[in-house]
């Protein structure tokens, strides 16, 4: 593999906005199935992104980010691209497994194409495999309804949430942003087991997604295989499926 280029850390730590000029090849920027990986490659905070890029000559081959966030301070997000096969396994050996400098025993949590899961598998030691859904809302089967439930909160990120609580107090129903670019936010929903069949997910989520649109960004749903009556939810509101599918791989790196 003499002839591929994959910087080192503190190349990375210099050079991270030229590298993601030159990652930007390889995203559709207005494409949901890139809606993740732009966010994490592109826009997430610099002090908390690690970017690994292959490159043949002036051909970006593939990529690799490690990204601190707030919601698990132990298992960073990872978002991996590639054309081949065999530039996946070097940008993995490079970023992820102790024998390359990478920390023991660690943790992560890596997104990726479907078709690079068997190179994701041989480098962690696997906890967890989710083949997920990319659903995009389509304003064309949209139309909010306001429940007077739900009041606006806010997460402890300072990103914005929507909440119908009980009895004033506890929560039961919460929708919000996983991360937010420029084109794309990615919602979550969660409704408590006693709550449900109300109609109080879709509410939050309905609030929710006004407030996405009127920021500029197309909201993203993720639903993982399997998971109906979430799909469901997402359909009733307006999402669609886009056809994209992304992997989903816990593990810890593989010694």
């Amino acid at each position: 593999m003499s002839d591929w280029f994959v910087p080192q850390e503190q190349e990375i730590t210099q050079d991270l906005e030229e590298l993601r000029r030159k990652v930007r090849t390889m995203l559709d920027l207005s494409a949901p199935r890139d809606g993740l990986a732009a966010y994490y490659v592109l826009y997430h905070n610099p002090a908390r992104t690690r970017l690994w890029v292959a490159e043949r000559g002036s051909r970006v081959e593939g990529f690799l980010a490690i990204c601190q966030t707030g919601w698990d301070l132990f298992r960073p997000i990872s978002v991996l691209r590639s054309r081949r096969i065999d530039v996946a396994q070097v940008l993995l050996q490079r970023s992820l497994l102790p024998s390359s400098g990478g920390p023991p025993h660690r943790p992560y949590y890596l997104v990726t194409t479907p078709d690079l899961l068997g190179v994701a598998e041989e480098a962690l030691e696997v906890e967890r495999v989710s083949l997920n859904r990319i659903y995009y809302l389509d304003l064309r089967h949209y139309e909010p309804e306001i429940n007077v439930l739900v009041t606006p909160a806010q997460a402890a990120n300072g990103s914005p949430r929507f909440v119908i609580r009980f009895q004033g107090a506890q929560i039961v129903a919460e929708a919000g942003i996983n991360w937010q670019s420029p084109h794309f936010a990615e919602v979550y929903v969660q409704t408590a087991p006693e709550a449900q069949q109300r109609g109080w997910g879709k509410a939050v989520l309905d609030a929710c997604i006004t407030w996405i649109l009127r920021s500029g960004a197309v909201p993203l749903y993720v639903v993982a295989e399997g998971n109906e009556p979430s799909a469901r939810l997402a359909e009733s509101v307006g999402f669609v499926d886009s056809g994209a599918r992304e992997c989903v791989v816990e593990g810890i790196a593989k010694t």
